[in-house]
């Protein structure tokens, strides 16, 4: 006898599916609510990771007393657009004041702001992806103790059916078709080297290939963008030595004795400023065999 039950049941199963569809394409991920530290070690470290990152050449601009905003990022792939970087001092109405280490952690490795909205790539979030919790939080520890400065940043300027929460599609279709880059050994040097330039460096965010999307295509990781032509790869840098590639990092000094410009020239201000060892091993995975 096919009861009231019964015929309940598939609705049930197709409601959970619909919910459970729902859930994974706008959910927030679960990063628990780690406390961000206060320790002059840790705020220390964040400085140097607040640097390694590049972070004041976009949100501390035009000798801006803080990390105040409003560097104008403009795209024409994959639709033209006009971003403008945020304030991220700790003012409570025009920056991150009250933040917590959760918000920290979704926003800088999932792109999603404290109130459950998506940020745009503008924002590097699928580079920033791959630091480490603890090098977030650090981060956290040194922006949290800056002065807070008042600064409100313009709206971004977008097509009008462009919402963020289109982002949740291109968020999922970006883990599938972004790719692997190429392995490296394990060479701890190397690997921190990997580490500098795929994550807080994100130098793949100018010198990879994107798609018709945006996305950028891993697999050719560094062999020159739109963005940036200069191919970075092994083979790019095969006449370069490791020597050379450090005096780029500390002087902007090409292998041909050139000397950089551009945005490129605002990277090197904080190249010049990581440790020694850093900077050989930036050298250590761009020069790898």
């Amino acid at each position: 006898m096919f009861t009231m039950k019964n015929k309940l049941l598939p609705l049930v199963l197709l409601l959970a599916i619909v919910l459970g569809g729902l859930y994974w394409v706008f959910g927030l991920p679960l990063v628990g609510n780690p406390e961000i530290p206060t320790t002059a070690e840790a705020i220390a470290r964040g400085g140097y990771i607040y640097n390694a990152g590049g972070c004041a050449a976009c949100h501390q601009v035009d000798e801006a007393e803080g990390a105040t905003g409003g560097y104008v990022i403009e795209v024409e792939n994959p639709f033209p657009n006009t971003f403008y970087t945020p304030n991220i001092t700790p003012d409570e109405e025009t920056g991150i004041g009250g933040w917590t280490g959760r918000d920290f952690l979704l926003a800088m490795k999932h792109g999603r702001s404290p109130e459950g909205g998506f940020y745009w790539p503008s924002f590097p979030y699928r580079t920033y992806k791959n630091m480490t919790d603890e090098d977030v939080l650090d981060l956290a520890a040194f922006l949290m103790v800056q002065p807070p400065i008042s600064n409100e940043v313009p709206d971004h300027v977008l097509e009008a059916w462009q919402f963020d929460f289109l982002m949740s599609g291109w968020n999922i279709l970006a883990d599938t078709m972004e790719g692997e880059p190429p392995s490296v050994s394990d060479d701890p040097q190397i690997q921190r080297g990997a580490y500098l330039a795929r994550a807080l460096g994100h130098c793949g965010e100018c010198h990879t290939p994107r798609n018709e999307l945006g996305m950028m295509s891993l697999a050719q990781e560094f062999s020159g963008s739109e963005i940036s032509t200069a191919q970075i790869n092994p083979e790019g840098l095969s006449s370069w030595t490791a020597f050379d590639f450090v005096g780029l990092l500390q002087l902007g000094m090409t292998a041909s004795f050139d000397f950089v410009g551009g945005e490129m020239a605002d990277v090197v201000e904080h190249t010049s400023q990581l440790s020694e060892a850093d900077q050989e091993a930036y050298a250590a995975f761009f020069k790898r065999e």
